[in-house]
């Protein structure tokens, strides 16, 4: 009986834990950004921000993290997309969506652990190696990589996530195979997501859905492993980048927190398959919206 409570208390503490971790890590930097950049905002500055633009970003943010929650994948494209094709720049755009994603995704997070559409395990084998990829990728776009050269490879990327995530609709059977290498699928991930704006999901949501996995586990766990990843990106374009483009920031962040539960709730309530093809063309269409200003 003593054992038994004591493996009960052990449980207890560790589910705690998600919950704690989280919250914890997102009132930790929102102090710390309060207290950094307290100075850039004055009263008028703050009600002038409330405008058509802030409305706009708002309302990317929350569809955005709709696509994201419901389809596991998306958040990144999606808003990447919509802010280029608005004629964002690059690393202000990058920066204000992983910086956006440290909240959303923790929202989300917290959100499917609610919702019980965790798999604790495979968070566990995603995490370590996805932080590394996208801490590299978050260096290179903010210290070493010119965004302006680098907007029409964003583009194409985006058409390329695009055509991945149709083509993961369009697939009809698809066999149950054991997915080997999880740690250099989420390095990479990691990395493209930082670099690309967006990503994470629909390389390794879609591989993982692809070799046949639960898609509710599957969307769950890569959610909530992508707090992490977006947290370790959000902190290094803030070390060596700065944090530019405010009013994007916080539209991103409020149209997401707020959307964030609905989405976890629908994981398993929509029609996927219609979903990802209309998110996907939708991608493209914004794509090749931005390549156009471009050439």
């Amino acid at each position: 009986m003593e054992k038994e409570l004591k493996i009960n208390s052990a449980d207890s503490f560790k589910e705690k834990l998600w919950i704690g971790i989280p919250v914890v890590l997102l009132v930790g930097l929102l102090t710390v950004l309060i207290y950094n950049h307290h100075a850039e905002f004055s009263w008028d500055g703050f009600v002038n921000g409330f405008n058509e633009e802030f409305l706009v970003f708002f309302a990317i943010g929350v569809f955005a993290q709709l696509v994201d929650g419901t389809l596991g994948m998306g958040y990144g494209a999606t808003s990447t997309s919509f802010l280029l094709a608005y004629g964002v720049p690059p690393v202000v755009s990058s920066t204000a969506v992983h910086v956006s994603e440290m909240f959303t995704t923790g929202a989300s997070a917290l959100s499917h652990h609610r919702f019980g559409n965790i798999n604790k395990k495979l968070v566990k084998h995603l995490l370590i190696p996805g932080v590394l990829g996208s801490i590299t990728g978050a260096y290179l776009l903010s210290d070493v990589i010119n965004g302006d050269i680098i907007k029409p490879f964003i583009a194409v990327y985006m058409i390329v996530l695009a055509v991945i995530i149709i083509r993961k609709a369009l697939k009809k059977n698809i066999v149950k195979k054991k997915t080997k290498k999880l740690g250099a699928l989420a390095v990479f991930g990691g990395f493209m997501d930082s670099v690309g704006g967006g990503g994470w999901g629909p390389i390794v949501t879609s591989t993982l859905l692809g070799r046949g996995r639960n898609p509710r586990y599957t969307i769950g766990s890569v959610n909530a492993a992508e707090f992490a990843i977006s947290f370790a990106s959000g902190i290094t374009f803030m070390l060596f980048g700065g944090i530019h483009g405010w009013q994007v920031i916080i539209g991103l962040i409020l149209g997401g927190v707020i959307s964030a539960p609905l989405a976890a709730y629908l994981v398993n309530k929509i029609k996927r398959k219609p979903m990802m093809v209309a998110v996907g063309v939708l991608i493209i269409i914004l794509s090749l919206k931005t390549l156009s200003k471009l050439l």
